[in-house]
């Protein structure tokens, strides 16, 4: 991830509609990195019931969540934000995984 500097400089030579077409850019890609993790959950649920698995695996959950909270103090964003999402997201994909047994 670029520094703040780095970031501070292309600002300065940005106009104020470029940085909002570059954040529309970046939210597009956050929601299709979002759906391909759900279909990755939902391939995941489906082997989970053809083996008979539960669908909760909570020793897999914390291994997300301390994976998150590294790669947030890596990209130095703000750990509890970043694992708050993932919380979101494991939730998400739970509830999709109970709706589809």
């Amino acid at each position: 991830m670029a520094n703040d500097d780095t970031i501070q400089g292309r600002a300065d030579e940005m106009s104020l509609e470029e940085l909002r077409e570059e954040i529309r850019d970046i939210d597009q890609e956050i929601v299709e990195l979002i759906a391909r993790r759900t279909y990755v959950a939902d391939t995941i649920a489906q082997v989970k019931e053809d083996r008979g698995l539960p669908t909760t695996d909570e020793s897999q959950e914390a291994a997300v969540m301390e994976r998150a909270g590294e790669n947030a103090d890596q990209f130095d964003v703000d750990r509890n934000l970043v694992k708050a999402i993932f919380r979101l997201l494991i939730e998400l994909n739970k509830a999709e995984q109970r709706e589809s047994r």
